[in-house]
């Protein structure tokens, strides 16, 4: 029997930055997961998917992310999507320094 369908963003890199970002409902792409559209039918995962996939001089690697609906927007289910989303694990650079 086939799992029920959950919650999903689509994540990518972005191609010249390296960073991570979010398609949105606006077929844009953004750094921030609470900006990103939250798919919850099957189907139409699919077809944004393609669509984020075609934006190819602007993204790399795009895959549909597990999530689940916070309350100030989408939350990753998996360790691997938060650590992503939090940027890379030297504390000098990248979205940590700009904490500091």
């Amino acid at each position: 029997m086939a799992r029920p369908f959950t919650p999903k963003v689509i994540t990518a890199n972005a191609l010249l930055e390296g960073d991570v970002v979010y398609f949105t409902a606006n077929d844009d792409w953004s750094p921030m997961l609470c900006d990103a559209e939250v798919i919850e039918d099957e189907a139409h995962a699919q077809l944004r998917l393609l669509e984020a996939e075609r934006q190819q001089a602007r993204i790399v690697g795009a895959y549909l992310a597990d999530v689940t609906k916070g309350p100030n927007g989408p939350e990753p289910t998996h360790f691997r999507e938060d650590f992503r989303r939090s940027g890379p694990s030297n504390y000098f650079h990248g979205k940590q320094a700009e904490l500091n």
